[in-house]
């Protein structure tokens, strides 16, 4: 029997249909093994008509994986209270013979595929499977990956049809051209608070040979959302195989003189200022996360993967982050998610309201004061709570950027760390080598107490990516190198930190300093301002920092100030290399040269300045050079 006929008996005549409609019998046979695999007692499959999508938030109400809040639109999602994060250890990349790769969580693909399929035999049974399409990138577009989600979880398919674009008409319009990535989806057994049950056997598996991603017993966003994360370790594969690169990276619009319009993109690891700086509210947000970059007749070319946000909750307040404060308290379409909540409305951690002293949240009924069974506190709202909104409700959001089949055009490239002592706040690499050697290959951020409780340790984590990367560190690097030969315009290379204190540990930087330094990335990528050559790379003048300070923020700009972030300080930056140095050189196979060789190269020019300025050299006695 072809899968087809199989299909035909395994489906309502209706959902059937709307299958049939769809001329690819790779996407036939997928789904008839799935769905007798899995059991379910009844099938829904999503088109992309408005009627499908309602059915789905509907669902997600009836199943109770969701509740309705007060205002209209927004309800509230819960995880399991041992759910709330992705799950790193069970998060595995399966490769034939379970090939070691450095930095990598890898396991046998043969063991991994067996266990998938045993913990995932009639898990659907009494419940109501969802057949999803999305794709990743704007629809008919050269960034286009079209992608199939099977889940149980109204949530985790409601989610995906606020942060992606529908795709069952591409699934049509490609037929049997469609390579398509598949994900499969069980929150398995479900507790009365309808959170998953069975956590020990909670298990992430990708697998690189089929593009497929199987998610079983867990309802975490990021363990589940089958688009995010998991696809990304597959598109940085396919990246890197196809010579362009799928990245961690907001994508903004920066506003120039006389209407100019600049577009960034910009990585940074948790925590370093990523989304506060695509937020700047005189500034245009086209994606906050993941984005596509092709090269297309020599030039660069970006575009978000997602259509949406699925964003940290914590810490926003009206005075730091008004744009998205403002979204969170309109009536457009929100999941709230491991909030509190009380009386029909949404509490969050450090929101710069006075928060209720009971009410419900991921642990269930909730107080004050209240603790779990290891005796830790329970904080009002996770750490970890999470909203999940459409980005055309923001005031701010570029939508003729995000939807553009061609993407825009990248002028510049940001990557940012946690640093409190080696990098100077803004500076532009010399070349595009350089940029991703110095700047992307060597990028380090200092973990904070919330999250180590040891302050200030030092994580490698090139391009802020290490988290989810499936290919051997060495590998990624070449592509990166490669496709700056494949552009006649590279887009400029930056490196940002926010994070810069004295010896006596205060701040040299304030929060808003950041739309300054975008400012003046932007007049460099057009050749508007001259820059002082530093053994590092290009660093802005004083002069027009302090215009750009009075245009931008209405602040004064002392040299003093100027001087103290600026200055090049040689002893760190070696020490840096080292480091850096050591990890690749012992950590990560088949790296190119030139790696080695560009940082020999900076460690030369730092020792050359040394000998003639000292240990810490001045920005203003490097302009007089």
């Amino acid at each position: 029997m072809d899968a087809l006929e199989k299909l035909r008996e395994l489906l309502p005549e209706e959902q059937f249909e709307k299958v049939k409609a769809i001329d690819n019998p790779e996407l036939h046979a997928f789904l008839a093994e799935w769905i007798e695999w899995l059991e379910p007692s009844k099938v829904f499959v999503c088109t992309d008509s408005e009627e499908d999508e309602q059915y789905v938030r509907w669902k997600a109400l009836y199943y109770g994986e969701e509740k309705m809040l007060e205002t209209p639109n927004h309800t509230v999602h819960y995880d399991n209270y041992y759910d709330q994060a992705r799950d790193k250890a069970n998060t595995k990349l399966l490769v034939p013979g379970g090939k070691e790769i450095p930095f990598l969580n890898t396991k046998d693909r043969d063991e991994g595929l067996k266990e998938i399929r045993e913990l995932m035999k009639g898990v659907m049974k009494g419940k109501e499977l969802f057949i999803c399409f999305f794709v990743l990138g704007p629809k008919n577009s050269i960034f286009t990956i079209p992608a199939v989600q099977l889940t149980d979880s109204a949530y985790v398919a409601h989610s995906e049809f606020i942060l992606y674009r529908k795709g069952y008409e591409e699934f049509k319009r490609l037929g049997r051209n469609a390579k398509f990535f598949r994900f499969v989806h069980s929150a398995g057994e479900l507790d009365e608070r309808k959170t998953s049950k069975n956590l020990d056997k909670r298990r992430i598996y990708i697998d690189l040979v089929d593009d497929t991603v199987y998610s079983v017993n867990t309802q975490y966003g990021g363990n589940t959302i089958g688009l995010k994360k998991l696809a990304f370790r597959l598109t940085i594969q396919k990246a890197v195989k196809e010579g362009w690169l799928s990245e961690h990276m907001f994508l903004m619009r920066v506003n120039g003189p006389n209407g100019r319009k600049t577009y960034f993109t910009g990585a940074y690891p948790s925590m370093c200022g990523k989304t506060s700086t695509a937020m700047i509210p005189w500034e245009n947000i086209v994606g906050d996360d993941l984005t596509f970059i092709l090269p297309v007749n020599g030039v660069a070319r970006g575009a978000n993967v997602e259509k949406g946000v699925f964003g940290i909750i914590q810490g926003v307040n009206p005075e730091d982050d008004p744009i998205i404060w403002k979204v969170l308290h309109s009536p457009v379409e929100i999941i709230f998610s491991n909030v509190l909540v009380k009386d029909g409305k949404p509490y969050w951690n450090e929101m710069g309201v006075e928060i209720p002293e009971e009410g419900e949240n991921h642990s269930g009924k909730w107080w004050k004061g209240k603790k779990d069974k290891e005796g830790n506190e329970i904080p009002p709202s996770h750490k970890n709570a999470r909203f999940t909104v459409s980005l055309e409700h923001f005031p701010n959001v570029d939508l003729e950027a995000l939807e553009n089949p061609c993407g825009v055009e990248v002028g510049g490239m940001i990557f940012g760390g946690r640093d409190k002592d080696t990098w100077p706040p803004v500076r532009e690499a010399f070349d595009w080598k350089h940029g991703v050697i110095t700047m992307g290959a060597s990028l380090e951020s200092e973990t904070t107490a919330a999250t180590l409780g040891k302050e200030g340790v030092r994580a490698f984590n090139p391009m802020a990516i290490l988290d989810f990367m499936s290919v051997p560190l060495g590998e990624y690097i070449e592509n990166y190198l490669r496709f700056g030969e494949k552009l006649r315009k590279a887009p400029k290379i930056f490196a940002v930190n926010y994070f810069l204190r004295d010896e006596n540990g205060n701040w040299l930087n304030h929060k808003l300093d950041k739309a300054v330094w975008l400012k003046w990335m932007e007049l460099r990528v057009h050749g508007d301002v001259d820059a002082i050559e530093t053994p590092i790379g290009y660093i802005p003048k004083y002069e027009d920092l302090a215009r750009l300070f009075k245009e931008v923020l209405n602040k004064d700009y002392s040299r003093e100030a100027y001087e103290k972030q600026f200055t090049i300080r040689v002893p760190e930056l070696l020490a840096k290399i080292e480091r850096i140095e050591k990890i690749y050189r012992e950590k990560v196979k088949e790296v190119p040269e030139e790696l080695f060789r560009v940082l020999e190269e900076e460690r030369k020019r730092l020792l050359e300045a040394r000998e003639k300025y000292g240990d810490y050299i001045s920005p203003f006695v490097l302009e007089r050079a």
